[in-house]
């Protein structure tokens, strides 16, 4: 393992003989909150962490936004240029939550210069530039891990457990959709910029379907799709509806917008097999639906200690949010970066960003031409 970013461990320093690791971080916003809080929860939650988080140094173009979230977050140090953290020595761990427009160049950057990566999704703007980030971060030997945190939602977790187990029989049907409102207003943000974002819903939205389809039911190899702007002289899509086909045989549907309002944060699936059903719905993060052959669902409350991340929380019945999926997410990536494991195949890796850019690309000739596409991986 890369000495890059351990450093000997003070007597004020966390668990006795975990080595720790230097954070740097790139954005500052929302994930950037998001991130931050589950690097503090793993120091104390997790005990022991697999490796010690220290918060060394976060970057951001706005001084006083960024001095600010520094002293809120509780990092060491900032700075207005991400190539500082890129050669800081500190820094082992280079956690990419910025703007989609920003998520290649530091990304491979970082990399290059040893430190392990987790990078925001979508990888890149589309899937060329998916590509060509995996392949160079794969190149540099380093752990990588491409943040769709919803893989580690308990309730998901057992999901996959029981399709493995053939507790549903084989998969036929995947239908899923994520639905939130705030696109229905006249908002100046980076992700209405094409060039910034690189597509709309489909990218912010339902890159996470994608990779729900692909982590539970497995490969779509096809798509049709159409999209929708509904907000005047807008650059990127509102909405986007799509057929799938997977390797498998199983068929589904795929669904993303930012503008269904009354809906918050609504991503729910359902999946159908031949001995049973499971569906899920974030709003209700603890639930898992399940319905064994055809005698109707029943809800399982995923929070016995024998249920996955179970260990790290509350007597059964304690509920936890949405943002203990990232405490998940990070403890899984410093886990493999202490033991030199994989992140694959439930951490979703940087060559899971590329293939998910893949299937999106898919969805945006499939809309532009009016047909069905292939979905090929490089």
């Amino acid at each position: 393992m890369s000495e890059v970013g351990f450093t000997r461990m003070g007597k004020s320093g966390g668990a006795e003989g975990v080595q720790p690791i230097g954070i740097g971080m790139l954005g500052y916003a929302f994930m950037g909150k998001a991130h931050s809080n589950a690097y503090r929860k793993i120091s104390y939650m997790t005990w022991p962490p697999p490796l010690e988080p220290h918060l060394v140094s976060i970057a951001g173009r706005d001084e006083e936004a960024v001095a600010e979230a520094a002293r809120r977050y509780g990092f060491a140090e900032h700075v207005t240029d991400w190539h500082a953290i890129i050669a800081d020595d500190r820094v082992g761990l280079f956690d990419n939550v910025g703007p989609n427009n920003l998520h290649a160049e530091p990304t491979i950057a970082a990399a290059e210069a040893g430190k392990h990566v987790i990078c925001e999704k979508p990888l890149g703007r589309d899937a060329s530039e998916s590509y060509d980030t995996w392949q160079r971060v794969e190149a540099a030997g380093v752990k990588h891990m491409c943040a769709f945190n919803y893989r580690f939602v308990p309730a998901v977790r057992l999901a996959r457990e029981m399709i493995e187990a053939g507790e549903i029989g084989d998969i036929t049907h995947f239908r899923g959709a994520y639905l939130q409102e705030w696109g229905a207003a006249d908002i100046d943000a980076w992700r209405f910029d094409k060039l910034a974002a690189g597509s709309g819903a489909l990218g912010d939205l339902g890159a996470h379907v994608v990779d729900m389809a692909r982590y539970l039911v497995g490969e779509i190899d096809a798509v049709a799709a159409m999209t929708a702007i509904f907000w005047p002289e807008r650059e990127v899509d509102d909405a986007v509806e799509s057929a799938v086909s997977f390797e498998n045989g199983a068929v589904g549907t795929i669904e993303a917008t930012r503008f269904a309002n009354g809906r918050k944060n609504a991503f729910t699936w359902e999946i159908n097999g031949t001995r049973g059903s499971l569906a899920f719905d974030l709003e209700r993060l603890n639930e898992l639906e399940h319905s064994a052959g055809n005698k109707g669902f029943r809800t399982v409350l995923v929070t016995e200690a024998d249920h996955p991340f179970w260990e790290h929380w509350w007597p059964h019945g304690h509920v936890i949010g949405w943002e203990h999926t990232f405490v998940h997410e990070l403890h899984h990536l410093l886990t493999a970066i202490r033991d030199n494991g994989d992140v694959a195949p439930h951490g979703a890796t940087l060559e899971d960003g590329y293939r998910a850019a893949e299937v999106c690309d898919a969805m945006l000739r499939s809309a532009e031409g009016g047909g069905r596409e292939s979905v090929s991986y490089r």
